[in-house]
This record gives C-alpha cells, sequence and structure tokens, in this order.
C-alpha cells in the first residue's frame, strides 16, 4: 500500500491558511468594536436640536439678553457638532491604524514562529541539503549551490554514495571499494573503503559539513545523510 504524500504546496497551505483566517478575525474585531463605538457616540445635531426647542418654546421672548443667551446656546451647538464630527475622524483613523499594526504584529509573529522553528530544525540536523549537484567533468561538488573542488578519486566515492543513496542503499567499507574498483566485494578490504571515506572528508575540508553529510552507522556502513530526491548527477 502506497503511503499518502503531502505535496510542497500542501505543506504551505495551512500556515498561509492561518495567516489569513488571523487578519480576517483581527479585521472583524476592530469592524465590530468601530461599529459599536460609532453607534454609542452622540449625535453630532442631538446639541443643535434642544436649542432649537428653547428657541421655540421661547419665541416671545424680547430681552435682549435671553436673546444673547439663545445665540450663544446655538453657536455652543454648532461648535459641539463640528467637535465631535473631528472626533469621529480621529478615532476612525486610530482604528485603521490599529488594525495595521495588529495585523503586522499578527503576520510578525507567525514568521518569528516559522524562523524558530526552522532554526530548531538546523540545530538538530546542523545542516539543511536542499541540493546536491555532482559535475563529473568539474570534479566538483555543488552543495547548496557552494561548489567544492574534489580530486578524481574523491568524486568516485561520492558518486558512489550518491548513487546509493538515491537507492536507499547502505554500503560498508568493502562495498564502496568494490563498486570503485570493479572488484568483487569479498575481494575488497573494509579498511580501503573507509580510508577513501576520510579522504573524502578530508578533501571537502569542512569537518563540520563532511560529518554532516556522510553519516557512518555502527556496523552497517556509510549513507549521506541527506534526502535522496535533491540529489542531481551529472
Amino acid at each position: 500500500m502506497q503511503d499518502p504524500s503531502i505535496s510542497a504546496s500542501e505543506r504551505m497551505s495551512t500556515p498561509m491558511r492561518s495567516v489569513y483566517l488571523g487578519i480576517f478575525a483581527i479585521v472583524m474585531i476592530l469592524l465590530v468594536a468601530a461599529v459599536v463605538l460609532f453607534l454609542t457616540l452622540p449625535d453630532a445635531g442631538a446639541f443643535n436640536a434642544r436649542v432649537e426647542q428653547l428657541f421655540i418654546a421661547n419665541h416671545d421672548l424680547t430681552d435682549q439678553a435671553n436673546i444673547k443667551l439663545l445665540e450663544i446656546l446655538a453657536q455652543s451647538g454648532t461648535a459641539f457638532a463640528d467637535t465631535l464630527a473631528s472626533y469621529r475622524m480621529v478615532i476612525f483613523i486610530l482604528l485603521v491604524f490599529a488594525t495595521a499594526m495588529l495585523i503586522a504584529a499578527f503576520v510578525l509573529l507567525l514568521g518569528l514562529a516559522s524562523f524558530s522553528r526552522r532554526m530548531a530544525v538546523i540545530e538538530r540536523t546542523g545542516i539543511q541539503v536542499n541540493s546536491l549537484l555532482l559535475s563529473r567533468a568539474e570534479n566538483t561538488v555543488y552543495l547548496n549551490n557552494m561548489g567544492f573542488k574534489l580530486t578524481g578519486a574523491a568524486m568516485e566515492t561520492l558518486s558512489v554514495l550518491a548513487e546509493a543513496r538515491m537507492d536507499d542503499d547502505i554500503l560498508n567499507g568493502a562495498e564502496i571499494e568494490a563498486m570503485i574498483s570493479g572488484r568483487n566485494a569479498a575481494d575488497c578490504d573494509e579498511a580501503a573503503g573507509a580510508t577513501r571515506i576520510k579522504r573524502l572528508r578530508d578533501t571537502l575540508g569542512n569537518q563540520l559539513v563532511s560529518q554532516l553529510l556522510i553519516k557512518n552507522i555502527a556496523r552497517r556502513g556509510y549513507i549521506l545523510s541527506i534526502d535522496k530526491d535533491v540529489i542531481q548527477v551529472l
């Protein structure tokens, strides 16, 4: 029975869906808050309406002082309406700014969480190999687009390991020596293959990279500790 596989696009869809749902939730929460806030704010014309009622109820006033007081109240109502309108605009701008800031913070937190997961993977594996390209013509191996010049013997050893990794095979020292020399594995020495592995690691130069790239399984043999799907042999 074939194991179910998950494509890269399917793996990416889950975090992207979380981003979209989070942004939608933030916008909806702030939108509801804005609607409730604007509905509970007093009407800008309420004060003017009360002043108008005072004018109607006291239309028979002839005293200049009372008339002046009513005019002051009318001007105050107009000033209150203008002030409340400006407050509404300021509140709207602040809500838009708060929405943008919350969305930015949410996306940043998701980015930091994703970065932390990637760093944890790198800490566990030491190095993440995305591509391994072997160029026999140039005797060069390109590891994550970084080129390493190899000797002919080291190139042969790495090629044998790459082919074995693509076939999910683990080779011991005798088998490595047999595949390179063309002899029978029973006639080859385990130490000869181990020597080739040591020279390959030394040729790569960076001992950290080589130790992580070539894994030695106790009492079994050697294997490349990378995904076989990233290997290309030219």
